[in-house]
């Protein structure tokens, strides 16, 4: 799993005073296209679900997607429904451990055999 998180750090402003925020990326690209596939997301609800796994609460997301917050609530709900989970972190697990399955699947698929 550790091959699966990169920390990127990124400066926040708050109130004057600076510090660092680890931005954690759990999926790469080519792994979140698989969830979003896999769950039937809308390329939306994709976005939303990359900013809750990066922690961000929904009034965040809210600012950040310049929408209003009980659209972000609408969004998560559709995707608990198609993920079929009940909550940010249930969701979080299950994205985690089908990419971890992915590139499971993808490294059994590249090895390569080497004679003796």
């Amino acid at each position: 799993m550790s091959e699966l998180l990169n920390a990127t750090v990124e400066i926040v402003e708050n109130n004057n005073n600076h510090y660092e925020c680890p931005k954690i990326i759990l999926l790469d690209k080519k792994q979140w296209i698989y969830v979003q596939n896999r769950h039937n997301l809308t390329p939306r609800e994709r976005q939303i679900a990359e900013l809750v796994c990066q922690g961000l609460r929904n009034g965040k997301i809210a600012e950040h997607l310049r929408i209003k917050p009980g659209t972000v609530k609408t969004h998560i709900r559709n995707i608990y429904r198609k993920v079929q989970v009940q909550s940010k972190i249930a969701m979080l697990l299950r994205f985690v451990t089908e990419a971890r399955i992915l590139s499971e699947r993808y490294n059994e698929s590249h090895r390569i055999c080497v004679a003796e």
